[in-house]
């Protein structure tokens, strides 16, 4: 499987897309938020034969779209690009395919994914009232996302940076919440600090015949800081 890179080449139309959007429906209750999060993320596994081995950080750039339908409920979508990784351990001997080639990896040893997403998070974003220069608000949706790298590093052999797309499905779909502040800066502009959680539901990894049968999902912790506009 080749690394997809039409989403990359996209991206920037889709921003496009987005900012001319808010510029025809400046006024209709429309505000955007851009923001660079770190994360922390790790894997689960339905499996004993397959372990989670520890978070690892991360990080994602996120163009948001809120769009109020009344004062304080708005509907919420936009672009993220999210680099996450994990690491996970198998009980017995793995066989896994690279780009260009393959390995075995025997038992017990760590594999560390490191994952790159695009997804169109959508959600419903609630807010209170302005109380002084802060409002509180929350927000909760689904994160339907598509993978556009990956690479894995493999520390008994001395790999790093493999291409491994071959063992990651393709597409997957978590829910998140996030919950935070917005501070205004004066008219519309407002800092955005906020803590978000995300689990991703599907799983992570393909099983071809000679690997074990498990579900290998996703939690992110994402730390938010950006700005709105």
């Amino acid at each position: 499987m080749k690394i997809i890179q039409s989403p990359i080449i996209k991206l920037p139309a889709l921003a496009f897309i987005l900012m001319m959007t808010f510029s025809i429906a400046k006024g209709q209750n429309l505000q955007i938020s851009l923001s660079a999060d770190p994360v922390i993320s790790w894997f689960s596994s339905n499996t004993r034969d397959v372990v989670n081995k520890g978070a690892r950080p991360g990080f994602s750039l996120a163009l948001q779209v809120d769009k109020y339908f009344t004062e304080n409920y708005a509907f919420s979508t936009g672009i993220t690009v999210l680099w996450m990784s994990g690491r996970l351990n198998y009980s017995d001997t793995l066989h896994l395919r690279f780009k260009n080639s393959e390995i075995s990896v025997p038992g017990n040893e760590d594999i560390i994914y490191k994952i790159q997403y695009l997804s169109v998070p959508v959600g419903l974003k609630l807010k209170t009232n302005q109380i002084g220069y802060i409002t509180f608000f929350t927000n909760i949706g689904l994160d339907p996302k598509v993978m556009i790298g990956g690479k894995a590093d493999i520390p008994f052999s001395d790999i790093t940076d493999e291409n491994i797309t071959e063992e990651l499905n393709l597409f997957n779909l978590g829910y998140h919440l996030t919950a935070g502040i917005e501070y205004s800066l004066g008219g519309n502009t407002a800092l955005l600090i906020g803590l978000g959680y995300e689990n991703a539901f599907l799983d992570t990894t393909k099983d071809y015949d000679d690997q074990p049968v498990d579900k290998i999902g996703q939690h992110i912790i994402r730390f938010k800081l950006g700005l709105n506009f």
